[in-house]
Formats: C-alpha cells, sequence, structure tokens
C-alpha cells in the first residue's frame, strides 16, 4: 500500500543539503568581508607635502654683538622617517625642506655640521617659526698677555672711490624732415595706406648721428606744418649707446613737414671719493660698502700717528684679521677683529 509520506533517510539527507550550501555561502561572505578588510588596511598612508622652514647659525657668545652669522654650516633634519638636509649662506641663513611633510606641531631634531664648530643639535617643532642655531667655535682663542704696552688704534676712516658718469651739455640737434604726399587719392591696395586703407599715403623720416662719444638726450619730433591732423609718428628710437636717432613718420593728406629735437651729451666717466666711519663692537670693526666700491683702504692713527693700509684682494692689515662676505645683491660686509698687542682707543 503506498503512502505520501517521506521515509526520515530522505528528510535527514535534504536537511544536511541545506545546511551544507548554507554553510558554504557563509564562508564565502566571510572571505570577502576579509578580503575588503585587508585591502582598506594595507592601504599605504597618504603623503604629506613637504614642509619648509627658515633659519640661521650663529656664533655662540653671550653678547648679542658678537654672534656672528656662519657660513657653509650642514643643517640635518629629522622627524621620524622625514629628512632634510641643506647649508647656510654667508649670511648664516638656511631654508630646509623636509619630505615627506609632517603634521604642524610635530617634533624635528636638527643637527649642526662644521669642520670649525663643535657639533650641535636642537629640538624644535613644525610650526613654521624661524630656527636659529647657535655654535661654539672648536678653538677658543685664549687671549694672551701682552710682553708690552698695547699699541692704541684709533680715528678710523674706510676709504673707497666709486664710478660715477657725468653728462657735459656739448649742444642741440635742430633738423626737419617732409613726407610728401598728395591728399584725397584712394590707396586701392597700394601700400602705404592710411589708417583703414581708404587714402593713399607716403613715409618719411631721418637719421641723425651726435658724432663720436656723444648721444642724444631728450629726442622728440613733432609736425609743425600741413595737414597734421592726418599724420603719424612711426617710430623714434635711439641705437643702443644713443649716438644715433631714428625718426619716421606717415602722413595720408598732402605733403608735411616735421621737426626733430635733441640735446647732444658727452658722457665722462670719473672716481669719487668717499669715506665712511666703521662701528665697532668689542674687538671688532664693521662696516660695509657698496657693489661699485673699488681702491678700499683703511686711515688710522697707530698710537697718534696717522697711516693709510690699503686693503688688497688678500684683506691684509697689519692689526687686524679682517673677513668679508658678499650678499646675493654683491653688497660687500666686512668684519676686522683686532690682533693681539693691539687696541682700540677708548
Amino acid at each position: 500500500m503506498k503512502t505520501d509520506v517521506e521515509s526520515p533517510k530522505v528528510v535527514r539527507w535534504s536537511l544536511g543539503k541545506k545546511l551544507a550550501i548554507w554553510a558554504s555561502a557563509l564562508v564565502l561572505a566571510l572571505g570577502i568581508a576579509g578580503a575588503v578588510f585587508l585591502k582598506l588596511h594595507s592601504r599605504k598612508p597618504e603623503l604629506l607635502p613637504p614642509v619648509s622652514m627658515d633659519g640661521s647659525v650663529l656664533k655662540n657668545d653671550p653678547d648679542p654683538q658678537k654672534q656672528q652669522p656662519i657660513a657653509d654650516v650642514t643643517i640635518t633634519a629629522v622627524s621620524g622617517s622625514s629628512f632634510g638636509e641643506t647649508k647656510s649662506n654667508e649670511l648664516g641663513f638656511f631654508r630646509i625642506s623636509i619630505e615627506p611633510g609632517v603634521k604642524k606641531g610635530a617634533p624635528i631634531t636638527f643637527y649642526f655640521r662644521h669642520p670649525d664648530y663643535k657639533p650641535a643639535e636642537l629640538q624644535e617643532k613644525a610650526d613654521g617659526q624661524i630656527v636659529i642655531g647657535h655654535l661654539t667655535p672648536l678653538h677658543e682663542p685664549t687671549p694672551e698677555t701682552p710682553k708690552g704696552p698695547l699699541t692704541e688704534i684709533s680715528n678710523i676712516v674706510v676709504r673707497y672711490s666709486i664710478q660715477t658718469t657725468t653728462e657735459d651739455n656739448t649742444g642741440s640737434a635742430v633738423r626737419t624732415f617732409q613726407v610728401v604726399n598728395k591728399g584725397n587719392v584712394p590707396c586701392n591696395g597700394q601700400v602705404p595706406c592710411s589708417p583703414g586703407s581708404k587714402w593713399k599715403a607716403a613715409v618719411g623720416g631721418i637719421t641723425l648721428d651726435a658724432g663720436v662719444g656723444n648721444r642724444f638726450h631728450n629726442a622728440r619730433v613733432s609736425c609743425i606744418s600741413g595737414p597734421c591732423a592726418f599724420t603719424r609718428i612711426l617710430s623714434n628710437s635711439l641705437s643702443d649707446d644713443g649716438r644715433k636717432m631714428t625718426v619716421s613718420a606717415i602722413g595720408w593728406s598732402d605733403t608735411t613737414t616735421f621737426l626733430v629735437e635733441a640735446e647732444v651729451v658727452h658722457p665722462m666717466v670719473s672716481d669719487v671719493n668717499l669715506d665712511l666711519y666703521p662701528v665697532i663692537f668689542g674687538r671688532a670693526l664693521n662696516f660695509n660698502l657698496p657693489p661699485e666700491a673699488d681702491g678700499l683702504s683703511i686711515e688710522a692713527n697707530v698710537n697718534k700717528e696717522p697711516v693709510v693700509f690699503p686693503i688688497g684682494p688678500d684683506l691684509c692689515l697689519s692689526w687686524a684679521n679682517c673677513k668679508v662676505s658678499v650678499a646675493k645683491d654683491q653688497t660687500k660686509s666686512y668684519r676686522c677683529e683686532l690682533k693681539q698687542g693691539y687696541e682700540f682707543a677708548k
């Protein structure tokens, strides 16, 4: 006799199959979720842009007047895996770029190295403030006890010369020229034409020479007769040395006349001697010279006797050791420290 009820064996097999399918789906879902998690968390952190910081390196001294800038110092900056390196210029200034960048306020360690100074390090934060490093010389000169009376240096004057150019007015140039033309003639595409290409035009001009060693100054040109309203100045130019002047004009009515005028000058180069008084801090004198300065000398009283000391390229001075630094604009900064056995007058 048949029945519609399934056997227990068939029911158990169907349930087991369903559980297996569910388990497989669960494992697959967990695998996908794990892969997504690993992919998201395995991405490299985004790098910050480089951080730039400015600073200066000075000689370590309790007296601010003796804290001289130090050039050619190697500066290294480290913050975690970020790094930067640069050198100071003749003014002690440096700008260092730290890559990759660091967050604002992050600690940065600066290391300063120079063969004539003790190594130094400085802890700062990435907050945009100016970094000032102070270095101590490896060998501080020890003052010697003078064996005799000190030589007194007084009344110091720095002398130098610069070249200046003056212009001597030697006369003037006055000339005229014409633009010859007939008015109310259609252009018909035959250049030169009037503005708008309606009327036939003509061009005229003149070239003047100021002579050897001379140049024109305040050159000017104007229309003085004829239908000037229908003219235009095309050019009014000087040669590179100013010796020659070329003028041209166009007219599209009847003939016009132009006047050209200019002063003729003769440039003369001469030396001007100048004096300045250096600033004295302790045992050093300081002064600056413009880029065009030449013929440097120092006049001083040595034990009240006036002596002139020419200062050549080697900066030789019998009573002081001098150094010079040159800025970007070519200004020269001098510093001369007294040798042993000398003193500035009180």
